[in-house]
């Protein structure tokens, strides 16, 4: 695959902005779905600064937050589907790919969950129930309205083995499949995922791959497999991202790209593709470059990035159907808080006024460009 010099990519830019009306949505629309991961003030329309940004860009959306267990099913006894009904009548209303994010996750999931009233460890029958309200709840409140399911998130550790959650100790490796079953029969039209990140890396993409078999094998319903693509200036490679394409496609399900953005800033960790512990990391400046803004150069930089990631992607667009961003603008990423709180991150299109960034007018260019195959 060529790639393009940043100077052709801005003639490309050029080129495309020519039709000012063409949104994201609308250049990618014969490639696959553009979307965006959306907090509750964007899905409530409270957010002037980016609400038309999100309807002219996107035609598909996905709950950053408010669908997670902790938010949605609090405590024992109560269900909070408030914010997940705006979030699907936002959708509707637009007439939006809705996206479901997610069902099972060892993250964001209340600690009652695993226990009984005295504070004891649940066996595997009482979570599998627990489980099982659960899926039936949501994904029967949303049947034929949800689109698709980020049915179990992150379920892998870094070397690719099943991550030692509270599901797997609990219940054993079969929980996955047991969600997976659940989710289908409370929507049978719904499409079901399986979402990870960091599955450029070859031994985590080996485990990902000898999940999705055996879960084909044992007839469970998938759809696809979903590629977080939280990415950074020098990771993944393009090689080692096309390889990872390449693996899941041949395995005969879609291939999402469902969270991604671009790290800009210097590494908190000594490998920030591994797992990030959740323990607070003290603030330092030297970790923290672009409190005034992004560099030309840096910002420069990143567009080529951008470019050659939706190049590879466009290259794949008869495996690839879905390419979502981790939210909107720069001041609304997980990444300003993450995992140091209080960075200035600079990692998605729109900078924090909403306004299109050099990285923008380089995807523009992808698609106003035809790549070679």
């Amino acid at each position: 695959m060529k790639t393009l010099s940043l100077l052709a990519l801005l003639l490309a830019a050029a080129t495309a902005r020519a039709s000012d009306s063409a949104g994201l949505k609308d250049l990618f629309k014969d490639d696959f779905l553009v979307g965006a991961a959306l907090n509750q003030r964007q899905f409530e329309e409270r957010d002037p600064r980016v609400s038309e940004l999100i309807l002219h860009q996107f035609n598909s959306i996905t709950a950053e937050n408010n669908l997670k267990w902790g938010r949605i099913h609090p405590r024992p006894d109560a269900f909070d589907f408030q914010a997940g009904d705006a979030y699907v009548a936002y959708g509707e209303k637009h007439h939006m790919v809705i996206i479901g994010h997610n069902l099972i996750w060892h993250n964001q999931t209340p600690d009652w969950v695993f226990h009984d009233e005295q504070g004891n460890l649940l066996g595997r029958d009482a979570l599998l129930a627990r489980m099982r309200e659960h899926i039936r709840m949501v994904v029967g409140r949303y049947r034929g309205r949800i689109h698709g399911w980020d049915v179990v998130n992150e379920a892998l550790a870094d070397d690719g083995t099943l991550r030692q959650s509270m599901w797997y100790k609990i219940i054993g490796p079969d929980y996955i499949e047991q969600a997976f079953r659940l989710a289908h029969e409370a929507d049978p039209a719904a499409e079901l995922y399986y979402n990870d990140f960091s599955l450029e890396r070859p031994e985590k993409r080996k485990g990902a791959v000898e999940l999705v078999k055996r879960l084909q094998a044992a007839g469970v319903p998938i759809t696809a497999i979903g590629m977080q693509c939280h990415s950074r200036m020098n990771w993944p490679s393009l090689a080692d991202e096309e390889t990872t394409i390449q693996t899941f496609a041949a395995l005969g399900i879609k291939v999402m790209v469902t969270e991604l953005d671009i790290d800009m800033l210097p590494p908190a960790v000594k490998d920030p593709t591994a797992e990030v512990s959740l323990r607070p990391m003290e603030y330092d400046p030297k970790l923290d470059p672009w409190r005034d803004g992004l560099s030309d150069a840096a910002a420069q930089a990143e567009a080529k990035r951008y470019a050659e990631l939706f190049a590879l992607f466009r290259k794949y667009r008869g495996s690839i159907t879905r390419v979502t961003f981790w939210n909107v603008t720069d001041g609304d990423s997980w990444l300003n808080d993450w995992p140091i709180k209080g960075r200035h991150s600079y990692p998605l299109l729109f900078d924090r006024d909403g306004k299109p960034k050099p990285a923008f007018d380089a995807v523009r260019a992808v698609a106003a460009k035809e790549y070679p195959q």
